[in-house]
């Protein structure tokens, strides 16, 4: 079994800056992705951005782009750095994991964190 816990949610300002932590435990073999999803209520869940461990794909949201950054900060842990934030950024933020490449579909998914809940203020 494998545990995700996020961290680094919060309130911000438009133009402001976060940097979200996905911490992974557990089970973890082979090559493996990580992703973030983020989901206001009442709408689907919405690909951010995506890191293959083994490799070198990154992929993002056309909403991010330019704006959010992934990265592998060491073994079991990635962060998505948000900078330019704006009132539209605003949602529960989710990590997720799966086994090979990485992928912007979250049906591939098969391992969530609980979210952390972000809010930029206009």
């Amino acid at each position: 079994q494998v545990q995700l816990v996020e961290s680094g949610g919060g309130l911000v300002q438009a133009g402001g800056s976060l940097r979200l932590s996905c911490a992974a435990s557990g089970r973890i073999f082979g090559s493996y992705a990580m992703g973030w999803f983020r989901q206001v209520p009442g709408k689907d869940r919405e690909f951010v951005a995506a890191i293959w461990w083994s490799g070198d794909s990154i992929y993002y949201g056309d909403s991010v782009k330019g704006r959010f950054t992934i990265s592998r900060d060491n073994a079991n842990t990635a962060s998505l750095q948000m900078n330019s934030l704006k009132p539209e950024d605003t949602a529960a933020y989710y990590c997720a994991l799966k086994s090979g490449r990485a992928s912007r579909d979250r049906d591939d998914y098969d391992y969530w964190g609980q979210g952390t809940q972000v809010t930029v203020s206009s």
